[in-house]
């Protein structure tokens, strides 16, 4: 079925990551992510594995003796976009027999040894927690062997392994403290691909963020598909929290914990976090949240549908009126912050009074950034299991449409709000529309740009908003922030 697909905000798709030399390596690594941010991140960790086998990354894949592709599964197009970059690779392998090509990640996960089967180019299958025994299936594709792993972990897999930040700007990176999720929405089959909810030891995450701070890296986002339910209480799954012994349980730390640890021990770092799920969100983290001036006010709050029944479809565990409770709670505490969506268009047995439902539950929240999406029937999932994909595609279509034309004006809106005001901005880059304009984000997320002067990049800048569109605001800078 055509997959139809609209974003506002900027998304990651085939990124391929920049490159970093070990001294005395000889082989060359070409390693390319699809997704979220957590498959940049486990890339950055695939290369600091690979790296200690010899491996330099390279971003030539003409020259890779192994090259990597880092998959996703959330949605049938992205697939796709996978197996149409596996042709190009193809390509690049008969210029260069001795290269090796392994698929990564999720798609991985789901598909295990069939992608062999289907995809002839394909030498090596590696799940998201397998990545660890890549140097023994390196071996085995080296000897002439297909090779195979991807059994899902019980614990956090990669506490230990320092990433090689090079999907870096050199100010801004991923720290994942989460891995799976327990949730089991219809629709998705991140569960059947990334496991069940564990959580990594704080300890390993603020060691980490020092690494980075040494660095000179000024701002963090903590990583996992729902990072609400990080909770650490010495290991092993969240489900058997309970069964764990009274000290463990007593000494336990979740999310709110975990934040207030982070925006305290490191005063001059900026602190983002994704993604959140409205059924796990404590009032504890947006407390948390405006106590530090060093977390960002922005969280990603997706909800898929306005529509009870559709929300009870999806078995999201919790109502609409529940989540309008948490978001004016949220904007009670911090009126200043700003929200973003996920939303789904045409799921199963979805009428149309459901999708005014959604679009009334826009109105009321008003979200400054969404993802938008047709729903893609996604093979293992309950909903292609036991629900009918029955709202025909043209009905998706319009209905997706009429999402993302009500999301435009609601960005506008909001950033129309910024205009007048002096904000602190953390310059990431040069503008992508005039060489003489930095880049950056405030601490709500939106896109800032303004003239160079004498600035650079990794400076905290104060710079007062004149003039936006419905994604960037343009202003000028007036000073230094105090956080420089």
């Amino acid at each position: 079925m055509e997959q139809i697909e609209k974003v506002i905000d900027e998304k990651i798709q085939g990124k391929p990551l920049l490159t970093e030399q070990k001294e005395g390596n000889s082989k060359k690594l070409f390693i390319e992510s699809y997704g979220c941010q957590m498959n940049m991140n486990d890339s950055e960790i695939v290369a600091a594995i690979l790296a200690e086998e010899g491996f330099n990354t390279t971003g030539n894949i003409e020259e890779a003796d192994l090259v990597l592709v880092n998959t996703c599964s959330i949605r049938e197009k992205a697939e796709q976009t996978v197996r149409n970059r596996l042709q190009k690779y193809n390509h690049a392998k008969k210029r260069n027999p001795k290269m090796k090509v392994g698929v990564l990640g999720c798609m991985a996960e789901r598909l295990k040894a069939k992608f062999l089967e289907e995809e002839k180019i394909v030498d090596l299958v590696v799940g998201p927690d397998a990545y660890r025994d890549l140097p023994n299936l390196v071996e085995e594709v080296e000897a002439g062997r297909d090779a195979v792993n991807v059994i899902l972990s019980k614990e956090e897999t990669y506490a230990d392994v320092s990433p090689v930040r090079l999907n870096s700007n050199g100010v801004s990176a991923f720290v994942s403290i989460t891995r799976g999720c327990d949730n089991m929405c219809t629709f998705c089959v991140v569960p059947f691909t990334r496991g069940r909810e564990r959580s990594r030891d704080p300890q390993s995450i603020i060691e980490e963020i020092r690494s980075m701070h040494e660095k000179n890296f000024k701002e963090i986002t903590l990583l996992g598909q729902n990072v609400d339910s990080y909770l650490w209480y010495g290991g092993g799954l969240k489900k058997d929290f309970n069964k764990a012994s009274e000290m463990a349980q007593a000494t336990a730390v979740n999310f709110a914990q975990l934040l207030d640890m982070c925006a305290t021990e490191f005063p001059k770092m900026r602190f983002r976090f994704s993604t959140s799920n409205p059924q796990d969100m404590t009032l504890d983290v947006i407390h948390v949240m405006a106590k530090h001036k060093n977390i960002c006010k922005y969280i990603h709050l997706p909800i898929q549908s306005g529509s009870n029944s559709m929300l009870k479809a999806m078995n999201r565990l919790h109502t609409r009126e529940e989540y309008l409770e948490l978001v004016e709670n949220i904007y009670k505490i911090i009126p200043e912050m700003n929200l973003s969506q996920d939303m789904i268009a045409g799921f199963c047995g979805e009428t149309e009074q459901d999708h005014q439902d959604t679009l009334d539950l826009m109105e009321k929240v008003k979200y400054s950034f969404g993802f938008m999406f047709a729903y893609s029937e996604r093979p293992g999932t309950l909903a292609a299991k036991k629900m009918e994909d029955d709202v025909p595609l043209e009905v998706k279509k319009r209905r997706l449409q009429e999402i993302i034309n009500l999301q435009q004006e609601h960005s506008l809106y909001r950033a129309k709000e910024h205009i007048g005001k002096i904000q602190e901005v953390l310059i990431e880059g040069t503008s992508k529309k005039n060489e003489n304009e930095w880049k950056g984000r405030n601490t709500q997320n939106t896109v800032v740009v303004f003239p160079k002067e004498h600035y650079k990049l990794g400076d905290f800048v104060n710079v007062r908003i004149e003039d936006c569109t419905s994604t960037t605001l343009k202003g000028i800078a007036v000073g230094y922030s105090e956080n420089n």
